[in-house]
């Protein structure tokens, strides 16, 4: 299979073990799907969840770890994802949640599988744009907690995707970052020293 899917960290893992296993965060969960099931939920294809923060004039992508998200399992299919995030105390659980980029994930997936070059499989979200991409990034051996999408790595925009961009399909970073780049709002300049934030 040229699909990799890096390991994700065992804190987070566990985390996200010992917060399916609390009566109390799966009840309180917006996630009717994940409260209704009937069989065992279970943590599977872990992904780094990694932040476009900005593109340069250059066009260069700034990108941050922004924690991991694993889809969440019951019987046959996912019904819910749980997303862990990075405190001052290692890895936490942060929040179940359901919606369509669940079954969004778990397709573009199955895609990437029958690619014919091995790919690294991450998530990159774009805030910006409300836009959530399977990243197919071409250094298998990373961890996947660092590194920059490279011209030659692939995103393959997920359903839901911002009118005009075609969710589904594979584009390579060099030709969809320029069109990302006309259309994400310029980041307000960081504050002068001594102003209020």
């Amino acid at each position: 299979m040229p699909l990799h899917v890096p390991p994700a960290p065992a804190p987070a893992l566990r985390s996200v073990l010992t917060a399916l296993g609390s009566p109390t965060a799966v009840r309180e969960a917006r996630t009717p799907s994940l409260r209704s099931a009937q069989d065992e939920a279970t943590p599977e294809l872990p992904l780094p969840l990694h932040v476009l923060d900005r593109i340069t004039p250059e066009g260069v992508s700034a990108t941050r770890l922004a924690g991991w998200r694993f889809l969440i399992r019951c019987g046959d299919r996912a019904v819910a994802a749980a997303e862990t995030r990075l405190t001052p105390d290692g890895w936490a659980f942060s929040h179940f949640f359901e919606g369509p980029y669940i079954a969004s994930t778990e397709r573009a997936l199955r895609q990437a599988e029958s690619a014919t070059q091995p790919y690294q499989a991450r998530l990159l979200s774009v805030p910006g744009l409300y836009m959530l991409t399977l990243w197919l990034h071409g250094d298998t051996e990373s961890d996947g907690t660092t590194g920059h999408p490279a011209a030659t790595d692939l995103l393959v925009p997920l359903a839901p995707a911002p009118p005009g961009i075609a969710a589904h399909r594979a584009h390579r970073v060099a030709e969809l970052l320029p069109v990302l780049t006309l259309r994400v709002p310029p980041s307000a300049p960081p504050p002068l020293l001594g102003s209020p934030a």
